[in-house]
């Protein structure tokens, strides 16, 4: 039987489809990687979908089926240029989240795992999230399992911090304990307003916010939002954290250079990430999209002067294709029937096998 499984992950940012190719036995073995951007056209699609824009039931199911074709495409080229069908066990994919509602108790990852199995010729897992929240749990985040494994022997106090569209924690204390959470808005904010001002996808290295200064009346604002003082377990979303929500912030502050709310975005993600963390944790890894923002991870940095801050690629985990790898991972652990949450971090009854088997 082979070893061989492959991860997609499309994130909050909705920029591209991550792909990885692991061997998790006898230790992780990254063997490739890839990133297709969503076409324009697709990319907007869904971002409206994530919206409270009215949608036709028609034009959903025809977006479902965008999507799942174009990753499907991407996925059967991975597998042509790195490997063969028969030597994948299981892919591992994730869908385009569209809400998370765990206050309802409920979540909606746009996927049609049936259709990338039959493309493929592979067995899929789908739908991680729902099984943890039947079990009660916020069904988000999932990755500190994920991050368990890789963090293994490590000396703790350590954390592991993803720097995604939405900014998830993942920390383990001396004493083996474990948490993680959603912070807040990592990319996701700062992603919105720099297409909005500029129309680029994103700020690259975090120059433009650089050249402006922080609102600390914008950052107050920003601050008061009650999600920042909930405690964990917790996630969110895009369904929260929007550019309607950037807007209303904005309302009372029109005079303020773009710039300077771009800047005043980037001090929102690193304070309410720094917010979390004990002076006590010895090493904080990044990883995520966000860990190319320089005056990011530099911000993070100087809040934290006790803590070792470094790059998840020092270790030789690509930081952009690490939850890809994660939900390879979690395939794996559906494929030999095992849990793949904690439920000390998403609030669930108890370990629950997440997912559900596409067979090819």
């Amino acid at each position: 039987m082979t070893d061989l499984f492959i991860g997609l992950m499309s994130g909050t940012s909705v920029d591209a489809l991550d792909i990885a190719l692991c061997r998790f036995s006898p230790k992780l073995e990254i063997l490739a990687t890839a990133e297709h951007p969503f076409p324009p056209n697709l990319r907007t699609r869904i971002n409206s979908a994530c919206t409270d824009t009215p949608m036709l039931l028609d034009d959903l199911l025809q977006l479902d089926q965008d999507y799942s074709g174009f990753c499907a495409q991407a996925t059967c080229h991975f597998i042509k240029t790195h490997s063969a069908a028969d030597q994948i066990r299981a892919i591992g994919f994730h869908g385009q989240t569209l809400r998370h509602r765990p206050d309802l108790g409920a979540t909606f990852q746009m996927a049609n795992p049936s259709l990338l199995a039959e493309r493929t010729g592979v067995d899929v897992i789908g739908d991680f999230r729902r099984r943890d929240m039947a079990a009660g749990g916020e069904g988000a985040p999932l990755v500190p399992a994920f991050h368990q494994y890789l963090i293994g022997e490590t000396q703790r106090p350590v954390g592991l911090l993803n720097l995604g569209g939405i900014a998830n924690l993942s920390l383990f204390e001396t004493d083996g304990s474990v948490s993680g959470f959603d912070t807040g808005p990592a990319n996701t904010l700062m992603d919105a307003w720099v297409e909005k001002s500029l129309g680029t996808s994103f700020d690259a290295g975090g120059e433009w916010a650089a050249s402006g200064s922080v609102s600390d009346s914008l950052l107050t604002r920003f601050l008061s939002e009650g999600y920042f003082m909930r405690s964990a377990p917790k996630s969110t979303g895009r369904e929260l954290f929007n550019y309607d929500w950037l807007s209303r912030h904005l309302s009372n502050h029109p005079d303020l250079h773009p710039a300077d709310v771009q800047r005043t975005l980037l001090e929102l993600t690193a304070l309410t990430i720094c917010n979390c963390l004990s002076s006590q944790l010895k090493r904080l890894i990044i990883c995520g999209g966000g860990a190319q923002n320089t005056l990011l991870v530099k911000r993070i940095s100087e809040l934290l002067p006790s803590t070792e801050v470094q790059l998840s690629d020092e270790l030789g985990w690509p930081s952009s294709h690490l939850e890809a790898v994660a939900f390879a991972w979690l395939a794996k652990q559906n494929i030999e029937r095992k849990a793949g949450n904690l439920p000390e971090v998403t609030g669930a009854a108890a370990p629950r096998i997440l997912g559900a088997h596409y067979p090819k």
